[in-house]
């Protein structure tokens, strides 16, 4: 039975296939979507020249099991290099937060509120800590569970602007989740900029989900950074950015990689095997043509196969609702540990 395709698509003919993967040297480079800083630091060149404008720093809080990595995009230089805007880039790797540790998930969150607090100084330095106003936004769908992220942090967020009136010595804590534009037809830059105009907020922090590259960092990884956040970018689904540029207060963005592209998926198993190949005598030899293909050859060779019979399409883990409820807990009590 033919298999359906999206309207227009056709499936390109073998020779199409075998002459785009021939002349690859000569295409433009394939980009595997990420939303991780740290991921797009990986794909560049260590002996690229425009790394002088990208700025590593990486260390291990060993009584934590938390690998940190800073990476800092010091001018336009180092943006293009990097395709991320100038700015802050904080990543806190923690493969333990896999497993249903509480104590262990509070110990992040404690790593994450001195980060938090740390960028919002910095962004608010003519500001002391009892005069901040924070608006946090969880973005996201709460319907879908991958997505769910941004709700569902809001949902144990502790708002306290209500309860301010007349208290002081006291962050201010706003929340909203104004929901994606297929349910409320608006951009949410649209209903933000609204909102921060009636509530005056100083500050917004942004939660979402994120697409990563490798599915080792899918729910064990949170990126923390001051350049705001672009919904959807990381699955190709571009929406209006919500920066400082674009809502007129600092932006700090907090996200966790909770999809991963299934092409990259087949392109770290065909990497294995290749490994494993090698490493027998008998089977010596047979990964060598794939070996010797550059990521992108590869990465488009298994693009170039799979989509056309099954479209572009992402793989979240199964036991993502447990992993979704746990850094819910996790990322809300990094926030209560910066302002409160």
């Amino acid at each position: 039975m033919r298999k359906n395709r999206p309207w227009g698509m056709r499936k390109p003919a073998k020779s199409a296939r075998k002459k785009s993967i021939r002349t690859c040297e000569n295409c433009e480079k394939f980009q595997i979507r990420t939303d991780l800083a740290l991921e797009e630091k990986e794909g560049v060149s260590s002996e690229s020249k425009d790394l002088s404008g990208i700025a590593v720093k990486e260390w291990t809080v060993e009584s934590k099991g938390i690998t940190i990595t800073q990476v800092n995009v010091k001018n336009e230089r180092g943006a293009q290099a990097l395709g991320k805007p100038v700015g802050t880039y904080i990543t806190l790797e923690a493969g333990n937060m896999a497993f249903k540790d509480e104590g262990y998930h509070q110990e992040v969150a404690k790593e994450l509120a001195g980060h938090i607090k740390k960028l919002l100084e910095q962004q608010l330095n003519k500001e002391t800590k009892d005069s901040w106003k924070v608006l946090v936004v969880g973005l996201g769908n709460t319907y879908v569970t991958p997505d769910s992220l941004g709700p569902r942090v809001l949902g144990n967020l502790q708002v306290t602007r209500h309860l301010q009136s007349g208290k002081e010595n006291q962050p201010e804590i706003s929340g909203i989740v104004p929901g994606v534009m297929a349910q409320t037809g608006m951009e949410t830059a649209e209903i933000l900029r609204g909102i921060i105009g009636e509530t005056k907020p100083k500050a917004v922090i942004a939660i979402d989900a994120l697409a990563a590259r490798s599915v080792k960092r899918l729910g064990t990884t949170i990126q923390l950074t001051d350049t705001g956040i672009h919904p959807g970018s990381g699955v190709g689904n571009h929406r209006h950015g919500l920066t400082k540029e674009s809502l007129g207060i600092p932006v700090l963005a907090i996200g966790v990689p909770t999809v991963v592209g299934a092409a990259a998926i087949v392109q770290d198993t065909v990497n294995a095997m290749v490994k494993a190949l090698e490493q027998r005598k008998i089977t010596e030899g047979m990964g060598k043509v794939v070996e010797e293909m550059s990521p992108d050859q590869q990465y488009l060779l298994i693009r170039e196969l799979l989509e056309p019979e099954f479209g572009s399409f992402y793989v979240t883990p199964p036991d993502i609702d447990e992993t979704i409820k746990s850094l819910s807990f996790t990322i809300s009590e990094g926030i209560h540990g910066a302002l409160l």
